[in-house]
């Protein structure tokens, strides 16, 4: 298999095409040109992340998706059945009777717009954010710590939907995280010469890497004990 030598400008220009003509004809007509210049480096940039991740953070049961072009049926809307934007994942697999919305996952999006990387939920359970309260309400100091690194670099922000009526958190420098339903760490970034070019495998390394300590803590919520509930 290649490697990853970078996306190219023709890999910006087919999404664009495709969002102006989502449509069964066109795609068909130009699949052989998404497969060259957007699915094949694609793959590509995720096996060559996901290789260099799981040499450095083995035993966590890592794999790695890349998503598919076509829509799921029941998606579909207004006659468009494709994605403009394509993106890899590498996660642990989704336990029995959970959804992978609710599990956290290292992700690198491309779109027509820009390009996002980062660490977080789709869409975390009630249940689990519960849990992350419960773990800061016992040990505030513990979870400062991740607050502190994430003061001290710029690559990564802190986004999700927050409650309406805030919660109290026990310390003003958790009050973010302590009012989040669901929570991402994200990188957005436009498009520019290093999606062009093979340094955006380090990169996207370099940022999973300082990101690893947030999952080892996050992928445990759910193991812990529900928090005791107060009338």
């Amino acid at each position: 298999m290649a490697n990853f030598e970078g996306f190219s400008t023709a890999t910006i220009d087919f999404m664009w095409n495709l969002r102006l003509n989502n449509n069964k004809a066109w795609f068909e007509e130009h699949k052989p040109e998404f497969i060259e210049v957007f699915q094949t480096p694609m793959k590509a940039l995720g096996r060559e992340v996901f290789e260099h991740i799981n040499t450095n953070f083995g035993g966590r049961g890592f794999i790695h998706k890349v998503s598919r072009i076509y829509k799921d049926a029941r998606r579909v809307k207004g006659g468009e059945p494709y994605r403009c934007n394509l993106w890899f994942s590498i996660e642990r697999p989704v336990p029995n009777g959970m959804e992978w919305t609710s599990t956290p996952v290292f992700w690198f999006e491309l779109t027509p717009e820009n390009w996002t990387y980062g660490l977080g939920y789709y869409s975390a359970r009630a249940e689990t954010m519960a849990k992350l309260r419960a773990r800061i309400d016992k040990n505030p100091k513990a979870f400062e710590k991740f607050v502190a690194l994430l003061e001290k670099q710029n690559e990564f922000a802190l986004e999700g939907a927050e409650y309406v009526r805030k919660k109290e958190a026990p310390t003003k420098k958790v009050e973010a995280w302590y009012n989040k339903k669901s929570f991402s760490l994200i990188h957005e970034q436009q498009h520019g010469a290093e999606l062009f070019t093979s340094d955006l495998v380090g990169r996207i390394v370099s940022g999973y890497t300082f990101l690893m300590p947030f999952y080892d803590y996050f992928i445990t919520l759910d193991s812990d004990p529900g928090p005791v509930k107060t009338n």
